[in-house]
């Protein structure tokens, strides 16, 4: 099963990714995650597989973010809450994503591609 790759084109840290995975040749599905945005429930499902806090998913240096002021939206809101948020905007969701099984890891780091992807 390849890997399901969420990312904005225009994201430098998706670029980075994305070489990674072509340089490794290491399948994946890339999605726009602007214009495929994961639903809501896609995106819960997304956050129960990485075991991470759902406010991890948030792209919290994104100009959306601080103009919708998300950050006092989310301090008290329950992962379902959060996600609908997240499917609301794919700008407002932390990129790039990858997926596999029960595998997901959420920005690029080569270390962290390496252990997970490699």
């Amino acid at each position: 099963m390849s890997i399901t790759f969420y990312w904005y084109p225009n994201c430098s840290t998706c670029k980075k990714a994305k070489k990674w995975f072509d340089d490794n040749d290491i399948p994946y599905e890339a999605i726009h995650i602007v214009e495929d945005t994961p639903t809501k429930e896609e995106l819960l499902r997304i956050i129960g597989k990485s075991e991470l806090p759902a406010k991890k998913f948030f792209n919290t240096s994104g100009k959306k973010y601080r103009e919708l002021n998300i950050k006092d939206k989310i301090k008290e809101a329950t992962v379902d809450e959060m996600a609908g948020i997240l499917a609301s905007d794919g700008m407002l969701i932390k990129r790039p994503i990858a997926v596999r099984d029960d595998k997901v890891t959420v920005g690029f780091k080569e270390e962290l591609y390496e252990e997970n992807w490699g």
